[in-house]
Formats: C-alpha cells, structure tokens, sequence
C-alpha cells in the first residue's frame, strides 16, 4: 500500500476557552494530526501519522485514528501526553499553556512505508521535530515536503506558557529541505525578524527553494511561486474555534495538490477548507470536498479582483 499523506508531529489533546465556546475537557488536536483529518475527509485514502502519547490518552487516540481511518505508529510515550491550554480574546488573539509534553521522534519511529508516502507533512507542535529528521526524511523519501514550522519556533517559558523564538541558521537549513514551508503571520515574523507579512514572505523565498504560504488568518493567505506574490482571499465566515485552521490548510492544500498540482487552485481550495473548520469545535468537524468547492469558487471570483504583483 502506497500512503497518500503521512504526517510528523505530535498528537495533543488541548482544552479551548474562546469568547463562544470552551471545551469540555481535552480534545484531540495538533498540527499533523488536524491535517492528516481533513486529508482523510477530504477523500485521500491512505493517511499516516507518526507522533507520541502518554498513558493517560494512549487508548483514547488509537481509537480515535481507528475510527478516523488514519494509521498510525505510535512513538514510545511519556508519562503525559502533550497537550496546551489556549485561551483566545475578542480579536482572536490567543495565549498557549503547556499542559503536556510528548516525546522527540527519531529517525528510528518512521516506518519504511511511510517513508515511500506520495506527501509528507512535517508538522510539530513542540520541539519534537528537528534538523536530523528532517534531513533523514528528504534522503529516504522521494514525498512531497510540506512544512508547518510552528512547533519549531516555540519554547517553553516562565509559567509554561509558549514562547516563540527561532534559531535562524538552523531554520534555513531546515527549510532547503522541504518543497512548501507554511507559517502563519507570527511565525513569519519569529523566523525572519519582520512583522510586516509581505516582506517576510520574500525573505523566506530568498532563505530556501521551498514556495512560501503565510496564513492570514480572517485576511487569507499569501504566497509565492515563480516570482510571483499571489493574495488568496479568505471565504468570509464567523470563526466559533480558531484552533487548528492552519493545519487544516496543509491538510487540504496538500490533498488538492497530489491531484491537481497546482500552487494556487491548492490555496484556495485550502482557504475554503479551514473557513469551514473554525467554523466548528474539535476532531470531528464536518467538511466534504463538494462543500469546500463551493467555497473555492468565491474565493476565485474574489482572486480576480485581486491585484498580482511581480
């Protein structure tokens, strides 16, 4: 069996406190394992996830890839799954907790199957992924690298709450490695020192070959391929959870592309696939591919209108 998608990166179950809805207790998430559910959604058929859980979740989670349809390997476990506490504000702004953390994956952890995916998605949540398995991954696999680099620009600070900080050098590296790399706005600017998203996306082209994509949350995304900067516009909806928008967009975004291969028809198609996400509450969120179309074919008739710049 050929896998479509794998995903790297641990499992967490997280609680949620917005201004509309708090979560009664912890709920799967994190970003490979939020990307490789909307995949499966979405109609890949063979999705894989690597990633580590404690005993205190360790049944709960192979039930729930069980369920979902997702294989899943999983690394030896801690005594505590990973897991954060996210409180989000009126303007959805959001602090993170350390309620968990899960252990490093090693080269070790991967199965040779996996390893022969059509696409994989790297995509940890703290710490757990470095520059010696994202190495070992692009010398034994010929997949398609998409990177989400969130859990590699935080730390854990005073009173565990998250930090973001970003060893440049070693983040190059990282990115040469890869054929995507997917920040949203704050990780660009952890990563490049620049807060205006624009002139992070640049810098980040210039750092690797990877195509850059910054998520903008209610604003779209942004991207650029063969030199060119292209504004996806968000689907216009009432976000209920933002949690896990951006690992939806990877999801989806790598899903559309294994089949159409094109960079920008898969921003839009994941932009319409995370405004129906946030829309929602936790793992078992409901979206189909005709839904997301839907959607795709407003944000097209508004990329129209956009302007696309050299």
């Amino acid at each position: 069996m050929v896998y479509d998608l794998v995903g790297i990166g641990n499992p967490v179950y997280d609680t949620i406190v917005t201004p509309w809805i708090k979560t009664d207790g912890r709920v799967l998430s994190g970003c490979s394992t939020n990307a490789c559910l909307v995949a499966k959604k979405l109609g890949l058929d063979n999705v894989g996830l690597v990633g580590s859980t404690g005993p205190d979740f360790a049944e709960r989670f192979l039930l729930e890839m069980k369920t979902f349809g997702i294989g899943t390997t999983p690394t030896s476990m801690k005594k505590q799954s990973g897991g954060f506490h996210l409180i989000y504000d009126d303007r959805g702004d959001r602090t993170l907790d350390v309620l968990g953390v899960g252990d490093r994956i090693e080269p070790k952890d991967i199965p040779s199957e996996y390893l022969d995916a059509r696409s994989i998605i790297i995509g940890p949540v703290l710490g757990e992924v470095d520059l010696e398995l994202v190495q070992f991954i692009r010398d034994r696999s010929k997949a398609i690298l998409f990177l989400d680099p969130q859990g590699l620009v935080r730390i854990i600070g005073e009173n565990r709450r998250v930090l973001h900080v970003c060893d440049k050098d070693e983040f190059r590296q990282i990115a040469e490695l890869v054929d995507f790399l997917k920040p949203n706005e704050h990780e660009s600017e952890t990563i490049t020192r620049e807060r205006d998203p624009f002139r992070a996306i640049h810098e980040m082209r210039d750092m690797s070959r990877a195509v850059p994509i910054v998520t903008l949350a209610e604003r779209g995304s942004i991207l650029i391929k063969d030199s060119r900067l292209y504004r996806i516009p968000p689907f216009p909806t009432k976000a209920i959870d933002s949690t896990g928008a951006g690992d939806v967009y990877a999801g989806a975004f790598v899903a559309n592309f294994l089949n159409q291969r094109d960079v920008v028809e898969a921003a839009m198609f994941a932009s319409a696939a995370a405004s129906i996400m946030v829309e929602q509450v936790g793992p078992e969120f409901k979206i189909s591919a005709e839904a997301v179309e839907l959607r795709k074919k407003e944000i097209r008739r508004a990329l129209s209108a956009e302007a696309v710049s050299q």
